[in-house]
Order: C-alpha cells, then structure tokens, then sequence
C-alpha cells in the first residue's frame, strides 16, 4: 500500500474510492516525483456516478432556473475565495506558474459568472395569435445526464467550461478529469456541495481509458464534452456517436501569428513570448508559428533569440518564474525527440531548450525554450502539435502566401495577425478558414459569454464550447403550439394546416 494519498471519485456527495484496486502516479513536474495516487475507475463506478446522477435529475430538472442560479452564485463566490488553493494545485500537479494558474482559475470563474444568468437565457420566444385561435412559443429543456471528460492542461478552466453551463440548464453532471493532475476536480465537488447543490447533481471519476470508454458506451449519459488532442478527439466523437449521444469533441492546433513589415516590433516579440512560451506552450491557443512575412524575418527572429534565451524556467512557485516543466517525464522525452527531428530536417535552431537543467529540481522535467528559424510546411516540427516551449519561425514574401499557408493546414483553431493596417488585417480576417482569430492579440480566446472553438481537425460536433453554444449543447429546444375548443372550427381538415 503506498503512503501516498489518495485522490477518489466522487459520487453521489460523498469521496468513494475505487474497489478495482488499480491507481495513478500524481507527479509534482518541477520535482520529477510522485505527490499523491489517484483511483483509476472501473465501469461499475462510472455506472455508480451515472446512477446518481440519473437519480438527482428529475428533482434538479423541475427546481426554477433562479434557484439553480443562487446555487451557482454562492459556488462562485467560494471559487473566489479559493482562488490561490485551485492555483497551487494547479502548479504542484500541472506545473505551471502560480501567476499562470491564478489566471486560468479567473477565467473558469468568468464561466460561472455567465452561467448565474442562466434564466435570462433559458427564455423562450411567444407569439401571439399566430394563427385564430392558436398561440406559439418555444422552449429550452435539459438533456438528462451528461458528462465531461477533460485534459492535463486546463484541470480547473476546461471543467468549468462544461459543468456551471450544464448544471444550471438543470442538468446533472459526471467529470473525468485528467489522472495527470485531478485534485482541482475534488475541490469544485466540495465547493459545489457547500453551496447546497443537491447530491448527484454533480460527481467526479477519477481515471483512464477504462472510464471514459465507460461513459461513452453508457445508456444513460445523453452528452458527452471533451477537449484533448485530434485523435482522441476524433474517437471520442465517433464512439459517442455511434451510442446516440450529442458530442462535442475539441481537438488540437497549429496556431500560427502573421507578423506584417509594418508591425509594431516590440508588441509582436512580447505577444510570441506569452503565446509560444506561457505554460510551456501546453495550451491548444498556444502560438507554435510565428509566419515573418517581407523583411519582417530578420528583426523578428533576433527578437526573440535574445528574449527567448532569457526566459525564467523554474518551480512555478518562484517568485517571477516566466515558465515552468512540462507536466510529464514521456511529454518531456518526445518534445526533445521532435527538436531533434527539426534539426535532422533543416530547420535552423536559433535557441536549443533540451537538456534543461534548474538548480535543486535536477529531476524536474524542464525543457528551456526553444526556437527554430527557416521552417518549412513539410518538417514534422510544423506538421505536429508539439505542445510544448517550441517556437517555429517559417519566412514568406507576402500575406497571400501566409493565408495559403494558414488555410492548407488540417487544423483551425486559433489564428492571429499583427499589422498597423487595417486593409490587410480586414482581409485576413474574412480570407482565413480558423474558428477564432486575433488582430494584434496572439490568443483570441473568447469571453465566457462568447463561445469558443475551432474549425476543420480542430473541432468534432456541431455546437462550439461555453457561452449561448454551450447553452444549445445542453438543451433541447421545444417548440409549442396551442388552441382551445372554443376557437376551433368544426370537423375535420385534411389539407396540409396553412395560416387563416
């Protein structure tokens, strides 16, 4: 038995642990060593969690939006409370800096922000007499139980991109969080339950492959959300499919930023470093392209040399660390073996991250960031999502060719230009083919009463994530149509029903 604790599922209101006796390593990345264990559910506590949500539904479905709404209102302004307990769980189990943590916890905030306004959304539309005798109106009603899987790099925004929205529709929820860092999903259960949400409106299972093949193929679960990579998601969308579930599967990106001769220099070099390096690149709105289009190349990439060899790698604790590990030993072992394959394949490396080392966290899994100059659309180091502190640098002679370059791409997630004029940047904006694209800001990702996703590989489903997407995901729209015996006329009508 380790001497690790434990994190478990959470079903029904209560922590349960897991009866299959087969758990996870938690790692802390800066240390490179295990902090804490996490069950590894079996399908019959996936069936357990769906169980009690399938119980809690009917009572949660017919409570009045305003009391969901006060319920979410309370859990808010706990979330607020417990702001920098989310954020250190986030840089001891994900390692990213505590200032990047306590920014991710801030937008999952916002989400919950937007979804105390759910009765205001979840109105209908009436019209009077649409035809003598006969009023019209419609409605928005829940799904039932729904379910949200999620990924290492967003432990405590991308869940509540899902479960605030889905609650306060009148919902019932079971997350899978990632195994790679899951306690933040224990600390949203404890908060939610402290707020008075009824028990199994809500639960938690904590573990692999095992559990979300469980809630994909389950009968009961009538929606399932996920953000991952492209081939998971493009599984986890033909699975849930072929089960009859409504699904919206966000997958990967190749993020590119267009940098115009005409761009203010400055602003652009500090937008990349944000973008390319914040969370070691482990975000799917990371830039991993920057396109130096005309002369733009040579100031641009002198730039962030400089800049880029002067990051602060470091625990995420440290007070100004600028970027922190990458969150496993594998994730660092193939970021290093892609920079090497663009090396092997001509691409000019300007600034070599691997081999990292952090005085007292020498079993850390740092990489430094990396930058390569003269990439072509062929290497591998452009073609895959490396999802990591690697910045590539591919020189074009005109914006036509960017757009060409941009639009070629399988994936459409986010996009961004940065130019002084507003021609060019009207034009991109219309010409490109990606979800969410940015004028002089490197990460368009949209606010919480916006809603945000990709196009092409980057997006599986028909409905975008959070925001008036989110509330059509969970819902089912209703439309009513109603007379009474005195205004209907006698006998029978045979012909198709028109307006009279």
């Amino acid at each position: 038995m380790s001497n690790l604790d434990t994190i478990t599922h959470f079903i029904n209101g209560e922590k349960v642990d897991t009866r299959g006796g087969r758990y996870g390593d938690v790692y802390n990345p800066a240390l490179g060593e295990p902090v804490a264990r996490v069950a590894l559910g079996t399908v019959d506590e996936v069936d357990a969690a769906v169980q009690a949500a399938a119980a809690a539904f009917p009572a949660w479905s017919a409570t009045p939006p305003l009391s969901r709404a006060r319920v979410l209102f309370k859990y808010l302004q706990l979330c607020q409370q417990h702001t920098d307990e989310f954020a250190a769980m986030l840089t001891r189990e994900h390692g990213k800096t505590f200032s990047d943590a306590q920014g991710e916890v801030g937008r999952g905030i916002e989400m919950v922000e937007f979804a105390v306004g759910i009765p205001q959304m979840l109105k209908g539309e009436f019209t009077d007499q649409i035809a003598r005798g006969i009023d019209a109106w419609s409605m928005r009603q829940p799904l039932g139980v729904v379910a949200g899987i999620t990924p290492f790099n967003f432990p405590v925004m991308v869940p509540m991109w899902m479960f605030p929205v889905a609650i306060a529709c009148g919902n019932t929820f079971v997350l899978k969080p990632s195994e790679r860092d899951p306690s933040p999903s224990l600390l949203h259960a404890k908060l939610l339950k402290e707020a008075g949400l009824p028990d199994g409106v809500f639960n938690v299972v904590q573990g692999d492959k095992t559990a979300v093949d469980a809630l994909l193929d389950h009968p009961v679960v009538q929606a399932v959300s996920f953000v991952g990579s492209t081939p998971i998601a493009e599984y986890i969308y033909a699975r849930g499919s072929a089960h009859g579930k409504r699904v919206q599967a966000l997958g990967g990106a190749k993020n590119h930023m267009v940098v115009m001769p005409d761009a203010d220099m400055d602003m652009a070099v500090d937008a990349l470093m944000g973008a390319a390096y914040g969370s070691a690149g482990e975000r799917c709105m990371a830039i991993s392209v920057a396109v130096a289009v005309g002369d733009a190349g040579d100031k641009l990439v002198a730039a962030l040399k400089t800049r880029t060899a002067a990051l602060k790698v470091c625990d995420g604790m440290e007070h100004g660390a600028e970027m922190g590990p990458v969150v496993t030993a594998a994730a660092k072992q193939r970021i290093e073996g892609l920079i090497g394959t663009g090396v092997e394949q001509g691409a000019t490396l300007v600034v070599d991250g691997r081999n990292y080392k952090v005085p007292g966290r020498e079993n850390g899994f740092f990489i430094g960031g990396t930058l390569f100059d003269h990439v072509t659309p062929d290497m591998t180091i452009y073609k895959e999502e490396i999802f990591g502190p690697v910045l590539c640098v591919v020189r074009l002679p005109d914006i036509g060719h960017a757009v060409e370059l941009i639009n070629a791409n399988e994936f459409g997630n986010g996009v961004a230009v940065f130019t002084r004029d507003g021609g060019v940047a009207r034009e991109f904006v219309r010409q490109i083919q990606v979800g969410m694209v940015g004028v002089n800001v490197p990460l368009p990702v949209p606010m919480a009463f916006n809603s945000f996703g990709g196009w092409k590989r980057s997006l599986f489903g028909d409905h975008h994530a959070y925001g008036p997407e989110g509330v059509r995901f969970y819902t089912r729209h209703k439309a009513v149509m109603q007379r009474w015996p005195n205004t209907a006329s006698a006998g029978a009508e045979f012909a198709f029903p028109q307006m009279k």
